[in-house]
């Protein structure tokens, strides 16, 4: 009976392995290799970092669940993939290493009918000199932990300006001139702006966001017309509207190149070399592939048959200038072309190119967004190759009717800042697509207008607080969970 390996329990990972449990009878074997011993909700992190929830509020262990729901678990990282086996091994396999316990620093073979690599990004703090969390006074909310030492020293920096009249600088956004996650970023200087305000200090300190957006509110999508009010608004004019009214400053089309200690350098599209001081600051690093490689069963590097830096799969990869992009270059099954038998939802695969459209500043550095596919993406990619995965068993042949690209996928985005079920406003955002179809939607910046819109108050807070408890329940395989969305 077919054995489906999934690398990686984040939100693809986990979400996969969820819908293949549940469909498929306990003769196939679905096995979980991650290196996390426990899952964690990341888009509740936000709120970790500002102290309003503890990393207990947003993890919990993966061991004991999938024993529960008869799924396998191997506490270890990938080393390498090997697609067709080895002189040694016929089926294929990757070869893994324990990180945990009596296992640690083992190796061994696990091998697979069906291979899913949701391993996701490695978060590339080396790619920007200094950027290691919780040193220079920078910090990150891309894991609980990181969250939890943000708050520590935002927390501290507030008690500090409760007992002085100094004033202090905070500086959030992007850390890499390629960074992604710019909503990340966008909803934890509105949390941090909420929290000075809690603690009777926001005049005592500036607050300022740097990005290596063109403009506000281009997310790594482009921007986007939408609409609001019953009026036709830009993100960029939406986002602009919000930093304005809370007087947060902001710095773009700037890729940071050096963090020192509370001091940030940069270069910006107009090729200028410049710094900005801080006092604390919150950026987020470049995402990159794991650097994994790949051999045939000779043992020859096939590595770029699986990779160019995250994994390949149906996506047009061709070679072409900006104005030819299309919709049609992304991926719709996320199955590698070259090994069938392997797929790559979430942020695993190799996107075509970026969404936003690429800018090199005066000196040729290139300084934009990489493509977002983090949450709403993730899911959704991971449960259509879990669902062809499922109809290829079952029908004992290929089956890839299960299709999504993010050129026909839309998703929603929800800002909130503050905490508790009367304190705080959403900034929500629904796009439709996520990467534009300018053909289709020619007069609109590439959208549907009646499906991409934006919203401002405190019905979007309540509805992030509800969505933290639903997909906490939905991840921990709760009675009926299945039928909250992705």
């Amino acid at each position: 009976m077919s054995k489906i390996v999934i690398l990686g329990a984040g939100i693809a990972g986990h979400t996969a392995a969820a819908h293949l449990r549940r469909k498929l009878s306990k003769e196939y074997e679905v096995l979980v290799v991650s290196p996390n011993r426990n899952y964690q909700w990341v888009p509740s992190n936000i709120w970790v970092g500002i102290g309003r929830m503890k990393p207990k509020d947003v993890i919990f262990p993966l061991e004991p669940l999938y024993k529960r729901k008869g799924i396998g678990y191997k506490q270890a990282k990938a080393i390498s993939f090997h697609p067709e086996g080895d002189v040694s091994e016929q089926k294929p396999y990757i070869l893994v290493e324990g990180v945990y316990g009596e296992t640690l620093g083992k190796q061994e073979k696990v091998t697979y009918d069906y291979l899913i690599n949701a391993t996701g990004p490695k978060l590339a703090f080396d790619l920007t000199e200094g950027l290691q969390p919780a040193t220079n006074k920078v910090y990150s909310v891309c894991t609980y932990d990181h969250a939890e030492h943000a708050s520590e020293a935002l927390h501290k920096l507030i008690d500090s300006l409760k007992k002085s009249d100094k004033k202090s600088k905070i500086l959030i956004g992007t850390g890499h001139a390629k960074a992604t996650c710019q909503g990340a970023a966008f909803e934890y200087i509105l949390n941090v702006e909420k929290e000075l305000q809690k603690f009777g200090v926001r005049d005592k300190a500036e607050i300022t966001w740097i990005s290596n957006e063109y403009e506000l509110g281009d997310f790594g999508m482009d921007g986007m017309l939408m609409e609001y009010n019953g009026f036709n608004m830009k993100s960029k004019d939406m986002v602009e509207m919000i930093f304005e009214d809370r007087g947060i400053k902001w710095i773009l089309g700037a890729g940071v190149t050096k963090v020192e200690d509370g001091l940030v350098h940069y270069e910006n599209l107009e090729g200028e070399y410049k710094t900005e001081s801080f006092d604390f600051g919150m950026l987020i690093p470049a995402f990159s592939g794991h650097g994994f490689q790949a051999y045939d069963k000779e043992g020859q590097d096939i590595t770029d048959k699986l990779f160019k830096g995250f994994m390949i799969v149906d996506a047009d990869y061709t070679p072409k200038p900006y104005e030819e992009w299309t919709v049609q270059d992304w991926p719709e099954t996320y199955q590698n072309p070259s090994y069938k038998n392997i797929f790559a939802p979430g942020i695993a695969f190799a996107p075509p190119h970026s969404i936003s459209k690429p800018r090199k500043s005066k000196n040729g550095t290139d300084i934009f967004p990489s493509p977002p596919r983090t949450g709403m993406p993730s899911g959704i990619t991971a449960k259509l190759v879990a669902d062809n995965i499922i109809d290829s068993i079952k029908e004992g042949k290929e089956s890839l009717h299960h299709k999504g690209s993010l050129g026909n996928m839309g998703a929603a985005c929800i800002a909130s800042a503050g905490y508790g079920m009367t304190q705080g406003s959403g900034v929500s955002i629904t796009t439709y697509p996520i990467v534009p179809d300018f053909k289709k939607y020619p007069d609109t910046h590439g959208r549907d207008i009646q499906k991409t819109f934006g919203d401002i108050g405190l019905a979007g807070h309540w509805v992030k607080l509800a969505l933290h408890y639903a997909f906490i329940w939905k991840a921990k395989m709760r009675p009926f969970w299945w039928l909250i969305p992705e």
